[in-house]
């Protein structure tokens, strides 16, 4: 009689993985998050207030009509207001123009040329320099810069007023919005430095040196290895110096005269006013409707600097591989 044995069935069963133990916090750390939400929930509260208060009170200056304002003078809004927007993108443009160069090359001699003690100090002084008030930027650029810069701005009217913006009657005191853009420029240069300062610094050591042992001189290599990897966080330094002149009030005040003007001359008495300086100068004798109306200037410089910034983010975004933010 034949027995046939059969083999034991192994049965296997999927074990499922064991659930991850969540760590606990220490109160440190609850306390730390709670407090960093909470801090960028404001930020954005307060946009969204002020962005919100600008919307309602800027509502009226639409809706009303503007024939007995002594505010818009019988103009509508829209032509009030353009003349304004020209001089704030003007003026900024001018600022930006000469301070990217001087910013850029203070920050390359402070990062990569200078020693390092000097190198210390300078930092210290540009950082010292971005403390001043816009107050005494303005009191020196009407009292000391305008009257420097005026023999100057008649050199350039009789020896090249071929060039456009340099024709027309040159101002007697020199208070035009070249000197304006003078100012702004010697307020932005700070930030613009020390942004650009910091970006040099974090380029790639490696990169550095591989430039130099490949043969390359020093300039050379800050062409080739620094520039391009820093553009990104150049482009965020502009634009935060921009968005610093966008918004600049007093030092423009104490400098240029209110005008409402569309011209590109920048050596004569007859100047584009930014909407900034408008708003400090006219807001004292502005009632009713004019008050909203200066609210609504107001909330077109917001969308004007909001708009600024988010070129700049873009423009960063596709630099980013270049700028070290990963």
């Amino acid at each position: 009689m034949s027995t046939t044995e059969q083999a034991p069935v192994v049965t296997t069963t999927a074990t499922e993985p064991p659930a991850p133990i969540k760590a606990k916090q220490r109160l440190g750390d609850r306390v730390f998050s709670g407090t960093a939400l909470g801090a960028g929930i404001i930020i954005l509260v307060v946009l969204a207030a002020v962005a919100t208060f600008l919307i309602i009170q800027s509502i009226p200056a639409f809706e009303a009509d503007t024939s007995g304002n002594h505010i818009l003078r019988g103009e509508s809004f829209w032509s009030y207001v353009w003349p304004l927007v020209f001089g704030t993108l003007w003026a900024s443009f001018m600022a930006l123009v000469m301070a990217a160069p001087i910013a850029i090359g203070i920050a390359l001699f402070i990062s990569h040329y200078a020693p390092r003690r000097l190198a210390s100090v300078l930092g210290y002084l540009i950082d010292l320099l971005a403390a001043v008030p816009s107050v005494v930027f303005g009191l020196w650029g009407g009292l000391v810069l305008a009257p420097l810069l005026q023999p100057v701005y008649a050199w350039l009217n009789a020896n090249a007023s071929w060039i456009p913006f340099f024709g027309g009657q040159v101002s007697p005191t020199g208070r035009t919005i070249l000197t304006a853009a003078v100012v702004l420029a010697v307020m932005i240069i700070p930030i613009m430095t020390a942004i650009c300062r910091e970006v040099f610094l974090q380029t790639p050591k490696l990169h550095e040196e591989a430039a130099l042992a490949l043969g390359s001189t020093r300039w050379e290599m800050v062409r080739m290895a620094v520039l391009p990897f820093a553009r990104g966080g150049m482009v965020s330094a502009a634009m935060l110096a921009l968005g610093r002149a966008l918004g600049e009030t007093m030092a423009v005040t104490m400098v240029l005269s209110p005008s409402a003007v569309v011209s590109f001359l920048v050596l004569t008495s007859t100047n584009p006013t930014p909407i900034p300086a408008n708003i400090a100068l006219a807001f004292p004798e502005a009632h009713d409707t004019g008050v909203n109306t200066l609210i609504a200037t107001g909330l077109i410089l917001f969308v004007v600097t909001f708009a600024v910034n988010a070129l700049a983010r873009w423009i960063v975004a596709r630099r980013a591989e270049f700028s070290g933010a990963n």
